[in-house]
């Protein structure tokens, strides 16, 4: 199977790359933004492991708001 170029692509198919893309920097700022107000002690584990994660896209900020703030 030939790797696919951005051309080849239909409309539609591009639109839903452009969204994903959009949601996945929306929720990782949001992340971001709600780990570093957070204080230490109402996030379990690290600050710095959580914002490590958040390379791991799109389940880094998921995790991190399903599990990691108290």
């Amino acid at each position: 199977m030939a790797k696919k170029k951005w051309s080849d692509l239909t409309e539609s198919q591009q639109r839903a790359v452009y969204v994903g893309g959009a949601i996945e920097t929306v929720m990782t700022l949001a992340a971001l933004r709600d780990l570093a107000r957070r204080p230490s002690d109402q996030v379990r584990g690290s600050k710095i492991g959580w914002a490590l994660s958040f390379v791991v896209q799109p389940f880094g900020p998921m995790t991190y708001f399903a599990f990691g703030r108290r």
